[in-house]
């Protein structure tokens, strides 16, 4: 078992030498699909589908009803999302998306996912204690009033959450708005 992030860096490393060594990647093979994920696929693509729910009623509605077919309206699908859930928050509910076995992530939504949501601590702490995680660990304290309802992503389904929409944007058209979600916010760690 990998003890700190320093030893899995070294790990990783060794990983990738080796396999370029073999001739199975080139040496920049692995920067490439980070660059992608995080420029190209990643949490730009979910923002792109959070903000076209805030100005399409009815795409929102069918992205409620079945993320996997109405992210595919927009070109978003693959591996990682082939079973997508979109939980939206308002102002009685907000979800937090956990995955308590490993770190299950809607990749083609949201790329690559952070450090803080593969960790133990995070999995274990969101289940038991999600308000005060939010509050002590993200900055995002909520009133007893808000029911928090913590999303378990699995292999088999894989959740994000559709953010409120901000105050004050009526008038802006889908890309401004994509340009104000975060993927914190739609993990539910954060708000707009």
């Amino acid at each position: 078992m990998v003890s700190d992030d320093a030893e899995l860096r070294a790990r990783v490393k060794a990983l990738e030498a080796l396999l370029v060594e073999r001739g199975l990647i080139g040496a920049d093979t692995v920067d490439q699909i980070v660059d992608v994920y995080e420029s190209e696929i990643g949490p730009l693509l979910g923002a792109k589908v959070v903000a076209r729910a805030w100005v399409d009623p009815d795409f929102k509605e069918r992205l409620l009803d079945d993320a996997t077919a109405a992210c595919g309206e927009l070109g978003i699908g693959g591996l990682q999302g082939e079973k997508l859930v979109a939980v939206e928050n308002t102002d009685q509910t907000h979800n937090v998306v956990v995955c308590t076995l490993c770190s299950c992530y809607p990749w083609p939504v949201l790329g690559i996912p952070p450090n803080w949501y593969k960790s133990p601590e995070y999995r274990a702490r969101m289940v038991a204690e999600p308000r005060t995680v939010l509050a002590e660990d993200f900055g995002l304290p909520l009133g007893e009033d808000v029911e928090i309802r913590v999303q378990d992503s699995s292999a088999e389904v894989r959740y994000f959450t559709l953010p409120q929409r901000p105050a004050g944007t009526e008038d802006w058209d889908e890309e401004r708005l994509a340009g104000v979600v975060t993927r914190e916010s739609m993990v539910g760690v954060a708000i707009l």
